[in-house]
């Protein structure tokens, strides 16, 4: 049986639709996450953040952390030397939302151990939010964890 170019026409059209559903398939079933579920609550507040990283930036010594395999250990500058340190700290993991680690950060002494439960390796973000004597901070920095 010998084609004819309505018959080719016919086969390269259904092989063209085939694989137009198979990316709508395939496109449907990709999971897609904001950054935060109130993430156009947060933007309106981003000022904020603009100038609590400002007001860290001009602190007489860069905040300091240290990766160990148990956690992250941070180091505060010397002027928060006893004063009340608190905040919180998270351990942002782009790729998946159930990796992040929030928490609390209440301390009279310029360190702080944050505490990671099962290894974790990878580029993740640590974010730092700060508050001394009513001022706050904010200090942010992609970390990778071996």
């Amino acid at each position: 049986m010998k084609f004819n170019w309505g018959y080719k026409i016919t086969v390269f059209y259904l092989v063209f639709i085939a694989g137009i559903m198979y990316l709508v398939i395939q496109s449907s079933r990709q999971k897609m996450d904001l950054v935060t579920t109130d993430y156009y609550a947060q933007e309106l507040k981003y000022q904020d953040k603009i100038d609590q990283s400002k007001r860290a930036d001009e602190l007489s010594e860069p905040i300091r952390y240290q990766v160990s395999e148990t956690g992250i250990l941070i180091n505060f500058p010397k002027e928060f030397l006893g004063k009340s340190i608190t905040g919180n700290v998270q351990l942002y993991y782009p790729a998946d939302e159930k990796k992040d680690i929030l928490a609390n950060i209440q301390t009279n002494q310029n360190q702080f151990q944050l505490a990671i439960p099962d290894k974790r390796s990878g580029m993740h973000i640590i974010k730092i939010n700060w508050e001394v004597a009513g001022v706050s901070y904010y200090f942010e920095e992609p970390v990778f964890m071996p």
